[in-house]
């Protein structure tokens, strides 16, 4: 089940990447998982995975300590005193949404003498519900971490809305597409787009993705 699902994943992101005219190596896939117990992340090691994402620092550290050779991304909204559990344990910090985290982020980078690898994310679609710079903040936000020189900025993380049409959720892609164009043209680098989910991460690849974050379609469960 695991290796269909898989399969499939790959041949649907290797798809969407082409239609762009981009490498489908370009796309990595994290597999989330939040829900998924330690036999099928072995089952996921023995087919080729080997970047996962977990949203809860309590939940994600017993699997990061058991695997510790993997790359561990922490996807989640990311409490400021929880930092201290989440550097050195995770290669990518995707959820960096405001100055008191950088802070935090800062100070235990220095601490640890590390840099703290981390994409802002941001609230393109303007949910409450959800977590993010609003896209107007972020030009602001970006600047200011340049006095965090133990932050490495890598890119930008969104999450768009649920919808039962894929399609819906491509102007949230594109505009966090835009957002690190015009990042980058005051010359900041941003390689990294964090964006697509189990629903809609084909369309992310078309727009731009450059990580999708999937879980329910790989591993099952509810969305």
């Amino acid at each position: 089940m695991l290796a269909e699902s898989l399969e499939r994943i790959r041949r649907e992101i290797a798809a969407a990447a082409r239609r762009a005219g981009r490498d489908p190596e370009a796309v990595r896939l994290v597999a989330v998982t939040k829900t998924v117990g330690v036999e099928q992340i072995r089952e996921a090691l023995a087919l080729g995975l080997h970047d996962f994402g977990e949203n809860r620092v309590q939940e994600a550290l017993p699997k990061v300590q058991l695997f510790p050779r993997e790359r561990w991304h922490f996807i989640g909204h990311l409490q400021t005193n929880k930092v201290k559990k989440v550097v050195g344990s995770f290669v990518l910090i995707h959820s960096l949404d405001r100055y008191s985290l950088a802070e935090a982020l800062q100070q235990e980078g220095e601490k640890r003498g590390c840099l703290v690898p981390a994409l802002v994310q941001v609230n393109v679609s303007g949910e409450r519900s959800k977590h993010g710079l609003a896209p107007e903040e972020l030009a602001d936000f970006l600047a200011a971490l340049r006095d965090f020189p133990r932050i490495k900025v890598e890119g930008l993380m969104t999450m768009a809305p649920y919808t039962e049409d894929p399609e819906e959720t491509r102007p949230v892609f594109r505009r966090l597409k835009e957002l690190q164009q015009e990042a980058e043209a005051r010359g900041m680098a941003l390689p990294h787009l964090s964006m697509g989910m189990s629903n809609d991460f084909t369309v992310a690849v078309e727009e731009g993705a450059t990580i999708v974050r999937i879980g329910s379609s790989l591993f099952g469960g509810a969305p």
